[in-house]
């Protein structure tokens, strides 16, 4: 199996690179600039509309696609999804498009949790099919690529395969997630002790592992998949979980959602309340019973390995 890997020193790129090496694959790591270059590496500065991948297929059977524009500060809605649009929707298609001319058999493509929305309703995870279109720009620039992509597939044959992940953790990780291990490290005190939600969070691993499934599994070309851990937990247990994994006891104070909820108003911070106390499950049955998979790393080892990492990096 030959696979090239966009979005190659990436969170997720770089352990789908590792895992491919480790099972002996052949790898064509896309990388952004020179700089960068590992063995056998393709150089594109930018993943757009009118990129050239001249060379790059050359004996690759599938594309893994990671790269992603994702979101950035001080940006107006409409700013912000033109740009998504331009890499995230045209560059995807552009490079589905030259893969599919140059004769490569599958595209596998990272897509995002968000096309279905950014919160679930209570016991009503979100399934592959869609009930309502997203208008986040991140989401709709992913939604509006499928959407191209299975075009594409009908007319040229090219083999495409969607998963959406809700959120990834693992060795490495940042933004929200690394600031609750430093405020869980730090003893800070949270009120985040009766947050009764119910997230559904994918280790970077199980993620892996579900991408180069995809690869190559004679059952998933055509499909949408969603992957979790399998294990869902509220806000306060993840916190839990990650302070009993570094040794120490979470000082979460048990306020109610509800005063969460008001006080976020009066600040007008309602998106900030809502990730903490939102729910966003994803149901993984269809994906287990298509592909034959489970995820090969426990929810508690994945907490384990992922504060392992952050405690030797700090």
């Amino acid at each position: 199996m030959k696979v090239l890997v966009t979005g190659s020193t990436g969170f997720v790129g770089s352990r789908v690179v590792g895992l491919s090496e480790e099972r002996e694959w052949d790898v064509v790591p896309v990388v952004r600039k020179v700089g960068q270059i590992q063995p056998n590496s393709f150089v594109a500065s930018s993943i757009d509309s009118v990129t050239d991948w001249s060379g790059a297929f050359e004996g690759v059977d599938c594309v893994v696609h990671c790269a992603a524009r994702v979101h950035q500060m001080n940006e107006t809605e409409q700013d912000a999804l033109i740009a998504y649009r331009d890499i995230n929707t045209l560059g995807t298609l552009n490079l589905a498009k030259q893969a599919a001319d140059a004769g490569v058999k599958r595209f596998v493509f990272v897509s995002s949790i968000k096309v279905n929305g950014e919160y679930s309703e209570p016991n009503l995870p979100f399934e592959p099919n869609l009930n309502n279109t997203t208008q986040d720009p991140y989401g709709l620039s992913k939604y509006e690529a499928e959407v191209e992509l299975a075009k594409l597939s009908r007319e040229t044959g090219l083999e495409v395969v969607v998963i959406r992940p809700p959120l990834v953790y693992g060795p490495g990780v940042k933004a929200n997630f690394l600031s609750m291990m430093r405020m869980i490290d730090k003893g800070i005190p949270l009120p985040f002790g009766a947050i009764k939600n119910q997230r559904s969070l994918v280790y970077l691993d199980n993620l892996s592992d579900l991408i180069l499934t995809c690869c190559e599994h004679p059952s998933a070309p055509g499909r949408t998949f969603l992957v979790s851990d399998d294990n869902d937990v509220s806000t306060t247990q993840l916190m839990q979980i990650i302070a009993h994994a570094m040794g120490k006891s979470p000082r979460l104070i048990p306020i109610p959602m509800s005063l969460i909820q008001l006080g976020a108003s009066v600040l007008k911070k309602q998106q900030v309340a809502q990730r903490v106390c939102g729910s966003l499950q994803v149901e993984i049955g269809l994906t287990k019973d298509i592909l034959g998979w489970k995820p090969p790393v426990t929810f508690e080892q994945g907490i384990k390995r992922t504060v392992e990492a952050y405690f030797k990096s700090h």
